[in-house]
C-alpha cells in the first residue's frame, strides 16, 4: 500500500494516535504525513515568517522532543533574527531558534489551524496554533502571503537514528577548573565543546558539588514542590532546532497514564516520565552568583527538560528555588543510592 492508504488504515485502527507516533509506526516522517493531509506549503523565509507572527495576536506555541512537550499561550513579541538564529524574548513566548537545518513549513486548516515547521529530516521543529483569541483575518493573510507552490517536498523515509557519539577521554580536573570559572550559564555549551565532553559525561566528572545525580522521580518532585510552595520557575524544553521557555508559576499538576502534566491556562507541560533516565542537580557559577538547575536526560544522554528558578540576567538566584532544589536533591539522592 502507498503511504496514504497505510496511514488511513492505521488511523482506523488507532484513531487517537498522535501524528508523530504514526510517522514512527509507518517508518516515514511527520512532515510527509502533514503534506499528505492537504496542508498548504509555505515559503521557507524564516526571518520574515517570524517577523509576521506578532500580527496574529494570541496563539499557542509548541516545541517538543521525544519525551517532553512544551505549550505556551500568548503573543509573539520582541522578535529578532541573525545568521542562523531567531530570538523571541517577549513576556509570553520565549524562544531560541536555530534555523540552519530548517527546511519545510506548512499551514494546516481545520478546527485547530496551525503553522508547522520541520527540519531537513522531516522532524518537527516548532508549531504555532490558532486559539479563540487569534486574529483569524491576520492568520489568513499571513498564510496567503507565504503560500508557495515551489517549495521542496519533505522526505518520505525517516532518517536513521544516529548512534550516540562515543565519549572521548576528558581531563576531569581541567573541566572542573573551567566549570568553576564560569561567568554565565550560556558559557556552559562552550565548555562542553572545548573539552569534547557530552553533557552527561561532564556531569559525571565535575564532582557532586557541581552535578549531583538524582533519581528520575526528581522531575515530578520538583514540579510538585514548586506548585506547593508557589515558587516561580523556568521550564526549558527543546530539540536540536529550537528551545522554548516558560517563566512563571506552575499550579495544576495532573498525572495521566505515561505522562506527568502541568495544565495551567497559559502553560502546559507534558513529560513522558519513562523517557527520563537520569536527573541531576546542577550548579553553575555566574557573575550573579551560583545558578541551580534540575536537568533531565534520556537514555542516550540527550536533554529532555531543564528546570531553573525564575530569574533574569543580572539577578541573583531566588533563595526559595535554591532551597527547593536542595530539598529535592536531599530526598532523591538518597533514593538514587538505595
Amino acid at each position: 500500500m502507498n503511504l496514504s492508504a497505510r496511514h488511513d488504515e492505521l488511523m482506523r485502527e488507532e484513531p487517537r494516535m498522535r501524528i508523530r507516533d504514526a510517522a514512527e509506526r509507518l517508518g516515514t516522517t511527520e512532515a510527509a504525513l502533514v503534506a499528505l493531509q492537504g496542508a498548504t506549503t509555505l515559503r521557507p523565509d524564516w526571518s520574515a515568517l517570524f517577523a509576521a507572527l506578532p500580527a496574529l495576536g494570541s496563539i499557542m506555541a509548541l516545541t517538543r522532543n521525544a519525551h517532553a512537550v512544551h505549550e505556551r499561550h500568548g503573543r509573539f513579541e520582541e522578535v529578532s533574527a541573525g545568521p542562523g538564529h531567531i530570538l523571541v524574548t517577549g513576556p509570553d513566548i520565549d524562544l531560541r531558534l536555530f534555523t540552519r537545518r530548517w527546511a519545510h513549513a506548512f499551514a494546516i486548516a481545520g478546527e485547530r489551524p496551525s503553522i508547522q515547521i520541520f527540519d531537513v529530516d522531516g522532524e518537527a521543529v516548532h508549531k504555532v496554533f490558532a486559539t479563540e483569541r487569534t486574529d483569524r483575518a491576520a492568520w489568513a493573510s499571513l498564510v496567503e502571503s507565504f503560500t508557495s507552490l515551489a517549495a521542496a517536498a519533505p522526505p518520505l523515509e525517516a532518517a536513521p537514528k544516529a548512534p550516540p557519539k562515543p565519549e572521548t577521554e576528558v581531563d576531569a580536573r581541567a573541566l572542573r577548573s573551567e566549570w568553576l570559572a564560569l561567568r554565565d550559564t550560556h558559557d556552559f555549551f562552550g565548555l562542553l565543546n572545548r573539552h569534547k565532553a557530552s553533557r552527561r559525561q561532564a556531569f559525571r566528572l565535575a564532582g557532586e558539588d557541581l552535578a549531583q545525580p538524582l533519581a528520575p522521580g526528581a522531575a515530578r518532585a520538583t514540579l510538585e514542590l514548586a506548585a506547593a510552595r508557589a515558587v516561580p520557575i523556568m521550564v526549558f524544553v527543546g530539540n536540536r532546532n529550537a528551545i522554548q521557555i516558560h517563566t512563571g508559576p506552575v499550579q495544576r499538576l495532573v498525572a495521566t497514564p505515561g505522562w506527568f502534566n502541568v495544565l495551567d491556562p497559559m502553560f502546559n507541560l507534558h513529560l513522558r516520565e519513562a523517557g527520563v533516565a537520569e536527573a541531576w542537580r546542577v550548579v553553575k557559577p555566574t557573575e550573579d552568583g551560583a545558578v541551580t538547575s534540575i536537568e533531565l536526560l534520556d537514555a542516550a544522554g540527550e536533554t529532555v527538560a531543564m528546570l531553573f528558578g525564575a530569574r533574569k540576567p543580572g539577578q541573583a538566584e531566588r533563595e526559595d528555588w535554591r532551597r527547593l532544589a536542595s530539598d529535592v536533591a536531599e530526598a532523591h539522592a538518597r533514593e538514587a543510592a538505595a
